[in-house]
């Protein structure tokens, strides 16, 4: 399955392969191995160093990628702040809205590129409904993975550890 990530207006942002790996009550889970090819928009491929996870959620304006541990990266969560992600069979297709929330493997919580998210406010007209909804999913997240809860733990550790 492919991962379709776009910008404001259509854009092409992140694109690479993902192999399904079930569904939980948390949504729908995806994997990559170390050795896939990402690629960002019209910039040179990217070969992924690590394995990791992607889970595209029931409910919600994101997409979280969970990194093992032990890998290459100060980063243990990764969450991009999106539309609301959809599946047609072939690819995952989401709206890349700039903000995104990591956890840090010592636990802390950051949030990034809210100047870009600022910037693309003005520059790519976002609908104030749009701009509203992606910060309070941000509030909402950086709540949720300070508090540890599920599925930003054990949820996803498990499935990592079996992957």
């Amino acid at each position: 399955m492919e991962m379709r990530f776009t910008k404001w207006g259509g854009r092409r942002h992140w694109t690479y392969l993902l192999e399904p790996l079930g569904e939980d009550e948390h949504g729908q889970w995806f994997g990559a191995r170390a050795g896939t090819v990402m690629r960002r928009g019209e910039e040179p491929p990217i070969v992924q160093p690590h394995d990791f996870l992607t889970l595209v959620p029931v409910t919600g304006n994101w997409i979280a990628s969970f990194n093992p541990a032990g890998a290459d990266t100060d980063v243990s969560v990764y969450i991009d702040v999106t539309s609301r992600p959809w599946i047609d069979g072939a690819a995952i297709h989401a709206v890349d809205l700039d903000l995104d929330v990591i956890r840090l493997w010592d636990g802390e919580v950051r949030v990034l590129d809210e100047d870009e998210f600022a910037e693309h406010q003005l520059l790519y007209g976002y609908p104030p409904e749009v701009t509203a909804q992606a910060q309070a999913t941000t509030d909402e997240l950086v709540a949720l993975m300070s508090a540890g809860e599920q599925p930003f733990e054990t949820a996803a550790r498990a499935r990592l550890a079996g992957y």
